[in-house]
């Protein structure tokens, strides 16, 4: 992550205002970012792969076996858990928000040992899981999906599809298909080192 900021840093000149003004922003920050590093070094050495600019609030809620998970470039992961005991692929500029549960194990309940079962999931870039959203082993999330707060996902959510409800339900309106933010493109830990960033563009799939 350090890497990335210092390789796509703003480059004012030295001991102007702007130049004063960014560095004092970086400085503020810095106890922030070296809590990120950790974060990632932490899930790189359990084996996770994630990009550079990826934001954790609380990975400790991250769980099971590392080497499945794939994080994407851009994507926000706030206080969710994240049960990894199968294939978890989270794409680009995901946002994830608090209490959002994705799992990827369950049990057979016409096992009599009562045997565990594991599924992929994988959500697509620019997907929004809002807060306490749950999503089931085996679903997978099209690109731009949005899931409703508190919404329970059975099944899989086509491109730009929303759902809500418990269990969720499919609505009639789609999300837009042309997407060009980033969920961690407005916060400060990485503004004070790029604010002219340019979030991921992600053209609608042809048809």
């Amino acid at each position: 992550m350090i890497r990335e900021l210092w390789k796509h840093r703003d480059r004012p000149a030295p001991f102007s205002a702007p130049w004063l003004k960014a560095w004092a922003k970086r400085l503020l920050q810095a106890p922030m970012l070296v809590k990120q590093a950790i974060y990632h070094l932490r899930l790189r050495m359990g084996g996770a792969r994630v990009a550079g600019k990826t934001f954790f609030s609380e990975p400790s809620r991250i769980s099971g076996d590392l080497t499945r998970l794939t994080v994407g470039e851009g994507s926000f992961i706030g206080r969710a858990e994240l049960a990894v005991h199968d294939q978890l692929s989270i794409g680009r500029d995901v946002c994830i928000n608090d209490g959002a549960r994705l799992l990827t194990a369950s049990h057979d309940v016409t096992d009599p040992s009562w045997g565990r079962v594991t599924r992929p999931v994988i959500v697509h870039d620019h997907v929004w899981i809002a807060v306490d959203a749950i999503i089931l082993p085996g679903v997978t999330l099209g690109r731009g999906a949005v899931v409703g707060a508190g919404a329970v996902v059975t099944r899989d959510v086509p491109e730009c599809g929303i759902v809500v409800g418990n269990p969720a339900r499919l609505l009639d309106k789609k999300r837009v298909s042309s997407l060009a933010y980033s969920p961690v493109g407005h916060l400060a830990l990485f503004t004070a080192w790029n604010r002219l960033a340019k979030p991921s563009i992600v053209p609608p799939a042809e048809s």
